[in-house]
Parts: C-alpha cells; structure tokens; sequence
C-alpha cells in the first residue's frame, strides 16, 4: 500500500510533463482576439468593408482592412505620398486606401494579416477551422500549429507567433481608433 502513493505520484509527474510539452503553442494566449473580434463587430453594425488609419508616430506608415463575413485581411506598409493617404482616411476612403497598400505599398515595409473566424491571430487552430496567415519582407508564415512544415523549431515558431500577434494587435489599436473617431461635417 505504501507504494500507491508513489505511483499515483509518479504518474502525475509525468502527466504534467507532458502536458507542459503540449500546451505552448495551442495554449498560446493571442494579444489581438479582443481587438480583433471587436473591430469586426463595430464594422459589421456600421455596415462597413473596410477601414484605414496612419499609423501613430510612424509618419508614413498606414494600415488598412478588409471584412467580410468571417475574415479580416489586414494590410499595412509605408507608403511614398503619405499626404495622399492621408486625405483618403479624411474623407473615409478606406477602401482605396486598401488598394493602395496592397499595390503602391513600399515592398520592403509591407506587412500582410489574414484573419480567419475574426479572433485575432491564432497559434493552434483547431481541426477544419482553417488557419491565419502572416507575411512580411522576411517571408510567409501559415499559424496552422505546423512547424516542422515550415523548417522551424517549436521555439522559432512560437516566437514569429508572438511578433505578428503583437503587431496585429497594435495594427488592430490603430484602426479602432480611427473607427471610434467622433465624426466630423
């Protein structure tokens, strides 16, 4: 009898290390869920497809989205005529601001968001729920929880998660400050 504790001990152990194997990535709490889920729901009751905003202190920088039911693509860059730009956001012209960044966009500064189910950037989607995506000047990177696909180690790949959620979630601040603007005559 003096041995059953120690293996219910035991066992425990060695659950809890396995647990702390699999929990990191799918566990992964995202930075942008909030942001994201609540920029979708203010542009779904406004009835609107996309959104623009400058980016604060960053003097040529923007970022833009699009919705559509269930997803939100998200783009932000600098851009050569920031005044341009500018005065699309003035006059609400969100959506040519948009094109702008995805076409006119400085390469090397552009940074592409895709959002599936609008829940902010997820590490570990569940099975058949489809998969965000990240792309900037260093490369494409699909969040599907599958890093040795993508020739990384858990670590990298928790890591380039941590980064673009980040960025999500102050690209998603910027946008909602703009949406939240008083409006203006």
């Amino acid at each position: 009898m003096a041995h059953v504790p120690n293996a219910i001990r035991l066992v425990a152990a060695a659950a809890a290390a396995v647990a702390l194997f699999v929990v990191p990535v799918s566990a992964q709490e995202a930075r942008s869920a909030a942001a994201a889920k609540a920029l979708a729901q203010l542009m779904e009751k406004g009835q609107m497809d996309s959104i623009a905003a400058a980016l604060p202190d960053a003097g040529d920088a923007f970022v833009a989205a699009m919705f559509i039911p269930g997803e939100l693509m998200v783009v932000s860059a600098k851009y050569s005529a920031p005044s341009l730009l500018r005065e699309k956001i003035m006059k609400k012209e969100y959506r040519d601001v948009y094109v702008d960044l995805n076409s006119a966009a400085l390469p090397k500064s552009r940074v592409f968001i895709e959002d599936l189910n609008l829940d902010g950037l997820v590490a570990k989607p569940e099975d058949n729920v489809g998969f965000d995506t990240y792309e900037s000047p260093d490369g494409r990177w699909a969040f599907d929880g599958e890093w040795r696909k993508q020739k990384l180690s858990e670590d990298e790949y928790r890591k380039r998660f941590a980064e673009a959620d980040a960025l999500y979630g102050r690209l998603l601040d910027a946008l909602l400050a703009e949406l939240k603007k008083p409006a203006t005559d």
